[in-house]
């Protein structure tokens, strides 16, 4: 039988493959647990449409991020930290804070994306953010004491 697999199967493969399988694997296991349909001229077809969909979906996204990253990597950021009497900050600049002071300029990046250590000590650091896709976008970022 005929099928075209919905999801990689370990020892069949790919998804979007046409694969020939045994008439009861496929009726029997892979078809009702969604992990191929019969390959009939229609399914294909509405298959290769909807990946062309996705396709472009993903080079919109693609595209918006790396604009995205160009915005946030022309632009400086300044945050502002209680300073102790040796010159050092007064606790740390933390991925949240950054994603605060982001959020008030207009980039909504989640703190979980920030990729660095605490800073504690004033100066400029240029900080990685991961975008998605296997965009990252560097940060710069000045702190200062108060």
């Amino acid at each position: 039988m005929k099928i075209l697999l919905i999801k990689d199967v370990k020892s069949l493969g790919k998804a979007g493959e046409i694969k020939n399988a045994k008439d009861g694997y496929a009726r029997n296991f892979l078809i009702p647990k969604g992990l191929a349909k019969a390959a009939t001229k229609e399914v294909v077809e509405e298959w290769q449409k909807d990946e062309a969909k996705r396709k472009a979906e993903l080079e919109v996204e693609i595209a918006k991020l790396n604009n995205f990253k160009e915005k946030i990597e022309n632009s400086k950021f300044v945050i502002k930290h209680k300073l102790g009497a040796n010159g050092q900050l007064i606790g740390s600049v933390t991925n949240k804070e950054i994603a605060e002071m982001l959020k008030e300029k207009g980039f909504d990046i989640d703190k979980k994306h920030i990729a660095h250590t605490a800073i504690k000590a004033p100066g400029i650091y240029e900080i990685e953010l991961k975008l998605g896709h296997g965009i990252n976008a560097k940060l710069n970022l000045e702190v200062e004491g108060e």
